[in-house]
């Protein structure tokens, strides 16, 4: 038996630009937030030796914070978070790939992805890895990203014809093997590729490459407990910040494996959490400026219209889908109910309600179909993997 030590990784995805908590409940307690997310982590770091923080993928677009500042203000927030590692998510290039290359010279923190090349230099864009040394252990991060990355990219025509996606599997192995003579004594994974496909890609991967976690994001998955596949611990962190993973882990350095592990999702709330009041105030400087732009009461409902989730028909996917049939006169009008991305709007609506509730800069397509056409779209949209 070699040396053992524990550590704890703290882990978050698809953020969102989620920045302020919620009053809920008659006795009206607050849920999520970075200042009470900060609160916690500060908490664990000042109790635990070895703490480790990551993000995998989406910190930004989803909040009128973020999209006012077009993901400057969530770097500059995630810097005071001061995460160890980050992977990159789709909505990441929602600003644009030349835009983020800027947003990644903000963070003060390493941005991973693995398999994102320029094709005709054999290239990768970003930075594939890390290697942190933590109380004398080795671990190696990869990033990981979704084929949905690509879709961002077509919107300009240039600069996606120079870009490639590589399939996951092959780039981790890579990187593994490039490792293989060095003593990593534990290997993580950082996706963005969604929960099924992370079991998927932990049952492609080759025992010997040593890879000992994956924790992933943009599928929004809600866990009891991680799912284990060729003995990698696979899990994630729902969506938000009203929640938080935590692994509780003993890594021995002779097997370079993790010989003891607990889970558990941890409610960000103010019964749980102090709040971090400098982050508060930090935050605030955003919020007043953007208050001021969009605060003006635009309309009001007889009650408050909800988003619960996005595998089922809402109030405010109805409202948000008429809105644009009556608008542009069309037979029928589709929205991405992932687009869609406040639970509950009204029974007062501001100007930044509504952009918040739909903070992308995107266009409307108007088309002709035919009843058999508009039938197979119904039978794409409903297979398992495109909901």
């Amino acid at each position: 038996m070699g040396i053992r030590k524990r550590f704890t990784i703290l882990h978050s995805n698809d953020m969102h630009g989620d920045f302020l908590a919620e009053m809920r409940g008659e006795e009206g307690h607050l849920i999520g937030g970075l200042s009470l997310l900060s609160g916690y982590i500060n908490e664990v770091r000042s109790e635990e030796k070895n703490v480790i923080y990551c993000i995998a993928g989406d910190m930004v677009q989803g909040s009128i914070i973020d999209a006012e500042y077009k993901g400057i203000s969530t770097m500059e927030i995630m810097n005071y978070l001061s995460p160890d590692v980050a992977s990159l998510g789709n909505h990441e290039f929602d600003y644009g790939l030349p835009h983020l290359l800027f947003l990644e010279k903000i963070a003060n923190f390493p941005i991973v992805n693995a398999n994102l090349y320029i094709t005709q230099y054999n290239k990768r864009l970003f930075q594939p890895y890390i290697v942190k040394n933590v109380d004398g252990f080795d671990i190696l991060f990869i990033g990981i990203i979704t084929e949905k990355v690509m879709d961002m990219l077509k919107t300009d025509n240039m600069l996606s014809s120079f870009i490639t996606l590589q399939e996951a599997a092959s780039e981790v192995g890579k990187i593994c093997n490039a490792y293989k003579n060095d003593d990593i004594d534990l290997t993580i994974l950082l996706t963005h590729i969604g929960f099924e496909s992370d079991k998927e890609l932990a049952s492609l991967l080759d025992p010997a490459w040593g890879v000992d976690m994956i924790i992933g994001g943009h599928s929004h998955t809600v866990l009891e407990q991680p799912a284990i596949v060729k003995n990698i611990l696979i899990a994630q962190a729902g969506v938000g910040t009203e929640q938080i993973g935590r692994f509780d882990i003993t890594v021995d350095d002779d097997t370079n494996s993790i010989v003891d592990w607990t889970w558990k999702l941890v409610p960000i709330d103010n019964i749980h959490c102090q709040p971090d009041e400098k982050l508060t105030a930090f935050i605030d400087g955003f919020k007043d400026i953007v208050d001021k732009k969009y605060g003006s009461i635009i309309s009001k409902f007889a009650r408050t219209l909800t988003h619960p989730e996005r595998t089922r028909e809402t109030e405010l996917g109805n409202l948000f889908a008429d809105a644009i049939q009556e608008t542009t006169g069309v037979d029928v009008a589709f929205v991405g109910s992932g687009s869609i991305r406040k639970t509950e709007l009204g029974p007062i609506v501001t100007l930044g309600d509504y952009l918040a509730l739909f903070p992308y800069d995107d266009s409307i397509t108007r088309f002709t179909v035919t009843g058999a056409q508009l039938k197979h779209a119904f039978a794409g949209f409903m297979r398992p993997e495109n909901r």
